[in-house]
């Protein structure tokens, strides 16, 4: 009855927006399922802007034998005033509907739903059949590995608001630690020291403050751009020409630090500037400024946790909660340089000569730091030659090579001790370079036996570059298939290649199996259709395949595994 009052309802509805052309229902009311737990789906509509649904007109009914659904479970709506049928509850934009249901595993449901748009076209009831997907594309039920790295971060947003934020600041203050954070200390802590004694404590917190909210803003409002428009950001900013030119920025600040040049304003505008900041105490929106060039330039360090929170925008469409966790996960990682800036002027030492040696040791920080960015696209025994130049020149300044003095301190002979540890491994390096090793953690690998050649022990794989390709060789398989998304600017594939694929166990494991490998270095077309045929990012990723050549969607992987973990995911592979 209700059904029919709608429709009667809408040829009498004002004609306000008659020069718009509706939107089909399948693109206004667009639905997808998937499993959060073992016993809950979670059913989401991605409602069009001007649109809406009501709450009373949803219907579930499970296709597959043998299963059943519990209540459904709604988030609260929207209340609408309606003149016919007075206050009716409705959701714009997207609805989340937790639903019951046992067996965990595979699962059709028949969705059916009713809407209307707001320019005064009401739609019949639509009914579609959807597939109930696995947890963020991880296996949904007893999965002993918990899922891949990238979908177990993800799902933790469907816990709840504040544990999803404490979760990503949590994020946020073990990546303050990675090699690519480190180096924006000294500059923050430069920038206030320089500020001048017009600086109180808590002015240089709010200067602070400025800096870490303009990354934390960045990174929002990034992550959220590329959630929504569905790509990576991380798997953007690694490429050879984004990574090379901000591995050129480390470097230009470096050899600052040495001296050869002082990175300054023209004269003028620095006066002007700096008259301005003594005025004032600082310039915060310059700070602000600063601090969102910072978030693009460490982009790259927080793949696992940024992929996490895009994965979960792109799958639901939830932008906002989304955002939210970056932001939070910025503030994480801005959390030290807090304190530096409020501390940096009460800590620190009267300037003198100390400060020469803390430029050069930051010198050399940043030297680090720009060939860590740069090694994903470097070739391995250019990586080795410069951690041994690394270690090998500043060995020589510490005085690795000098004789002690008769009667020299302790602080002198510790020095000069870390000289020469640092003499040893840099010389370590590069003999291993040269005599063809590729592992900076085993440079002398060779001397035990241990190949020096890294595609010695490497495990081979088949390389197909195409959705065609791949088809063709899964008809001819015969055999269970493993499918390997690689690229060289993938940091988490090469650990996977170094640490989990080499394993012996895993290796063992292997046995039986065609393993392919989709190399998406280049981001072609056809790199991007492979990508997209199976609801991936980015490398890494792993896709399993029985022997019919059937996808199996319980395993799958996304980012890195150790090899303890991965061998339970083989464990469930199909064989």
């Amino acid at each position: 009855m209700l059904n029919r009052l709608l429709l009667l309802l809408c040829c009498f509805l004002p004609l306000a927006h008659a020069g718009e052309e509706p939107l089909p229902p399948e693109q206004a009311f667009q639905a997808s399922a998937q499993w959060i737990d073992d016993s809950h789906v979670e059913v989401r509509w991605a409602v069009a802007k001007g649109y809406y649904l009501y709450r009373e007109r949803f219907r579930f009914a499970a296709e597959t034998p043998g299963s059943t659904l519990g209540t459904a479970i709604f988030p609260a709506g929207e209340m609408k005033d309606d003149p016919n049928f007075g206050r009716v509850e409705t959701y714009h934009r997207n609805v989340a509907i937790r639903l019951p249901a046992t067996p965990a595993g595979a699962l059709s449901l028949r969705l059916t739903a009713q809407g209307c748009a707001d320019m005064g076209i009401c739609y019949p009831p639509q009914t579609q059949t959807v597939a109930v997907q696995p947890a963020g594309g991880t296996p949904a039920a007893g999965d002993a590995a918990g899922g891949d790295e990238t979908s177990r971060i993800a799902r933790l947003l469907h816990g709840g608001f504040w544990l999803a934020m404490l979760t990503f600041f949590g994020f946020g203050l073990l990546l303050a630690f990675t090699p690519c954070v480190l180096p924006l200390v000294p500059i923050l802590s430069g920038i206030i020291v320089n500020h001048g004694h017009a600086v109180t404590h808590a002015r240089a917190f709010m200067l602070s403050l400025a800096y870490v909210l303009g990354m934390a803003v960045t990174y929002a409002l990034a992550g959220v751009a590329a959630g929504l428009s569905g790509t990576l950001l991380s798997a953007a900013l690694q490429n050879a020409w984004v990574l090379g030119g901000f591995a050129l920025v480390f470097v230009a600040l470096s050899l600052s630090m040495f001296g050869f040049y002082e990175l300054q304003l023209p004269a003028a505008l620095q006066s002007r500037l700096s008259d301005s900041a003594n005025r004032r105490g600082g310039s915060s929106p310059a700070l602000f400024i600063m601090g969102a060039l910072s978030a693009l330039i460490v982009g790259p360090c927080v793949a696992a946790p940024l992929a996490g929170a895009l994965l979960y925008i792109a799958k639901t469409g939830n932008a906002a909660l989304g955002g939210a966790a970056l932001f939070a996960m910025a503030l994480g990682m801005g959390a030290p340089l807090l304190a530096v800036g409020l501390f940096s002027r009460s800590l620190l030492p009267k300037t003198g000569p100390w400060m020469e040696a803390v430029k050069k040791f930051f010198g050399v920080v940043l030297l680090a730091t720009a060939l860590w960015l740069a090694s994903p696209v470097l070739p391995a025994w250019l990586i080795m030659l410069g951690w041994a130049a690394l270690l090998i020149v500043p060995s020589i300044y510490l005085h690795a090579l000098d004789p002690l003095p008769p009667h020299a301190g302790g602080w002198h002979r510790l020095w000069k001790g870390i000289g020469v540890v640092l003499l040893i491994a840099g010389a370590a390096l590069l003999l291993g370079a040269l005599a063809g090793a590729r592992d900076p953690l085993q440079p002398l690998g060779f001397l035990h036996g241990a190949g020096v050649s890294e595609a010695g022990g490497a495990t081979r794989f088949e390389r197909i570059k195409s959705v065609a390709e791949l088809d063709a060789r899964l008809k001819t398989a015969g055999r269970p298939v493993m499918l390997d998304f690689y690229a060289d600017w993938c940091v988490s594939c090469k650990e996977m290649e170094r640490n989990t694929f080499s394993d012996p166990q895993v290796k063992q494991r292997f046995a039986g199996m065609l393993l392919l490998q989709a190399d998406v270095t280049a981001n072609t077309d056809e790199d991007k259709a492979l990508l997209q045929r199976f609801g991936l990012f980015g490398p890494p990723g792993i896709i399993f395949f029985d022997r019919q050549g059937k996808e199996a969607a319980d395993p799958r992987v996304v980012g890195y595994l150790p090899p303890q973990e991965f061998l339970a995911v083989l464990g469930k592979a199909p064989r």
